[in-house]
């Protein structure tokens, strides 16, 4: 998959992803890879850009598998930014579609 597209996207399928459950990074990446290949380190600075921004609290929780987990939680700033990128997001790919379809037709 184009990388510009996958770019433009990972912010908002992080945002998605979170507001079903609190996160931690690397289950996140996962999750997205399962859709679309994305490299672990390109999940955790974005993570940190939107917990400095307020989209999200953070919280450590015990592992069984090894050290403590940061989790992430959306904050109220969170769900607006989400809910506001998810109807940019609609009229965008809405368009495109329609763009697309209009110049294949013969």
């Amino acid at each position: 998959m184009n990388v510009q597209f996958k770019k433009g996207v990972l912010e908002l399928c992080v945002l998605v992803l979170t507001s079903e459950g609190d996160r931690y990074g690397y289950e996140l990446a996962v999750k997205i890879s399962s859709k679309f290949e994305v490299a672990v380190g390109s999940v955790y600075p974005l993570l940190n850009r939107l917990t400095l921004e307020g989209y999200f609290s953070t919280y450590l929780k015990e592992s069984n598998e090894g050290p403590p987990r940061k989790y992430y939680q959306l904050t109220e700033a969170g769900w607006q930014h989400m809910r506001g990128l998810i109807h940019e997001w609609s009229s965008f790919s809405t368009a495109v579609n329609e763009i697309i379809e209009e110049g294949i037709r013969p």
